[in-house]
């Protein structure tokens, strides 16, 4: 049985977890913390593990989460709603790459990065690096063939069907179209990610 819009999967993992499969994961979370469900969320590119505190809890949780599931969907929480705005100067050195890709001039693909809001599916790779969908889908495209060894801190790249930020310098592959200065990830700020999933990111341009 695979995952589909009409039915979650639903997956042991272990005494204190359990995997909810589903296309949409950041609707699951948003559904979830909605119904303040007593657990922790940890959202990945097609599933949200669920992890209660105990494993006297294990059986609740997860009927309340199937119950919860099978019914309409639920308020988004306000968190989830929120819009940060990253402004770009879009000069990346990939630019011109993923417009011949794309089919796309560079300026429709500003454009088309720009029209529409992302949304932060879930974090990974490294701290603060948020990876962002919904948006135009004809700005999928593949990573590089060759990764750079150190990509800036600040560069806006896309990859698949994700666009990304990069909060610090570190190797990578993404295809890189533009540069913020805004700060994605500082330790002395509560919560120290910028972007959190479920939230969404508005990319504007600024010359």
């Amino acid at each position: 049985m695979t995952a589909t819009p009409e039915a979650p999967r639903f997956l042991p993992c272990g005494e204190r977890a359990f995997l909810i499969e589903y296309h949409d994961p950041g609707a699951v979370r948003a559904a979830l913390e909605a119904a303040d469900l007593r657990a922790e969320l940890v959202p990945a590119a097609r599933t949200v593990l669920v992890r209660v505190a105990h494993p006297g809890a294990l059986d609740g949780v997860r009927g309340q989460a199937e119950r919860l599931l099978a019914g309409p969907p639920a308020p988004v929480p306000a968190e989830a709603s929120r819009t940060v705005v990253v402004p770009v100067r879009y000069t990346g050195e990939d630019l011109a790459n993923v417009a011949e890709l794309t089919g796309l001039t560079t300026a429709e693909v500003v454009a088309a990065h720009t029209a529409r809001p992302w949304r932060v599916a879930f974090g990974g790779f490294a701290p603060g690096f948020a990876y962002l969908d919904g948006g135009d889908p004809r700005l999928a495209v593949p990573r590089r063939a060759s990764p750079r060894t150190e990509v800036p801190a600040g560069s806006v790249g896309l990859a698949g069907e994700y666009s990304g930020v990069y909060p610090r310098a570190s190797p990578g592959g993404w295809q890189l179209i533009g540069r913020t200065e805004v700060v994605l990830w500082d330790a002395a700020r509560t919560p120290p990610a910028l972007l959190r999933p479920g939230c969404w990111v508005r990319f504007e341009e600024v010359r």
